[in-house]
């Protein structure tokens, strides 16, 4: 009977497995997939949320990420909305992450540095 449930645990195994090799500790982006966001169009959302740190392993599906607060939403993911962060080759690709919004009266809010024109168009630099 232990050589039966041997044998069946492993060919479960074998489809429940973590090819990212996923661990406390790494950084890993957050797919968009089921978050809402205020953006218009999802088309024009980021497809990855920032870089969050895995704080514990709650099973072999899912992990709980140290997310910011003002967020509000549950902290547990399933790995399969989670994808390993790469280090960067070179110091050309690395790009300063957006500044967070000021949350006033339930609404994202930027502050803004300098307002610049660009052809037709008005571009806001958010600082």
């Amino acid at each position: 009977m232990e050589e039966v449930q041997k044998s069946m645990k492993k060919q479960f195994d074998k489809k429940r497995r973590n090819p990212q090799g996923l661990k406390v500790s790494d950084n890993v982006w957050l797919e968009n997939k089921n978050i809402h966001s205020n953006q218009p169009s999802k088309k024009l959302d980021n497809k990855r949320y920032r870089s969050f740190r895995i704080s514990k392993d709650i099973s072999s599906e899912a992990f709980q990420l140290e997310i910011l607060e003002e967020w509000m939403i549950h902290n547990v993911f399933n790995k399969d909305l989670l994808t390993r962060c790469v280090e960067l080759k070179f110091k050309e690709q690395h790009e300063e992450p957006a500044p967070l919004p000021m949350i006033i009266n339930k609404e994202e809010e930027y502050e803004v540095k300098e307002i610049r024109k660009h052809g037709r168009r008005i571009q806001y630099l958010v600082h």
